[in-house]
């Protein structure tokens, strides 16, 4: 995975520096600018890290330009930093996605566990994604046939009810099945269940018509 980069963006020069300096003595790899449309203009859309993000700026603010990164499909967690931090702004920003709102002048060791923290959820909404792309590209690879098997299976259906459902018998049933498993990498019934609940293909709470 290539390295996470943390994007400080800040129109205090003095402020910018030194959190740049900050991140870099403990070997993270930091990238500074002075205005929001400076940072948007450098960012790419598919980068790897997280922002640190101030409110207050001249020209696009902070709220502002966490707006136009999501437009612009830019996914990096944001933690917003200020040094006048009122309520209505807090919230706002929470609701629009920030994952921490810090305040300045800021404890050190409280903006590193913050960074660190986005940074790992980062990582594991990354790791997720690429899981349930490996799995969505299982279930394409399926038949209609197998495909026609496999719902009813992971429904809570018995072999011998999906052969009743399908007009087939329950010996062809046992044989989509076996194929269904193979394909899917599944070594039990329960992880095929658990493969079909992260596709999104049954409810876990509702599995089979009562």
């Amino acid at each position: 995975m290539e390295t996470a980069v943390v994007y400080v963006v800040d129109d205090d020069q003095r402020m910018l520096d030194s959190t740049v300096w900050l991140l870099e003595s403990v070997g993270l790899k930091a990238k500074a600018f002075t205005s929001g449309r400076e940072f948007l203009d450098a960012c790419p859309v598919d980068t790897h890290g997280c922002v640190l993000l101030d409110v207050r700026m001249p020209g696009l603010g902070g709220l502002a330009v966490q707006e136009e990164m999501r437009r612009r499909g830019i996914e990096l967690p944001v933690i917003f930093v200020s040094g006048h931090a009122d309520v209505p702004i807090v919230i706002r920003a929470f609701r629009a996605g920030a994952v921490d709102f810090v305040e300045k002048p800021y404890n050190e060791q409280l903006l590193l566990d913050s960074v660190q923290q986005a940074l790992s959820s980062r990582e594991r909404q990354h790791a997720s994604r690429s899981g349930l792309g490996e799995l969505e590209a299982r279930l394409a690879a399926l038949t209609p046939r197998e495909r026609d098997v496999f719902l009813p299976l992971v429904r809570g259906y018995t072999s011998r009810e999906v052969a009743e459902q399908l007009e087939i018998s329950v010996k062809t049933v046992d044989l989509y099945r076996a194929r269904v498993m193979k394909r899917m990498q599944a070594a039990t019934l329960p992880d095929l269940v658990g493969m079909a609940i992260a596709a999104g293909l049954v409810d876990p709470l509702r599995l089979r018509p009562s």
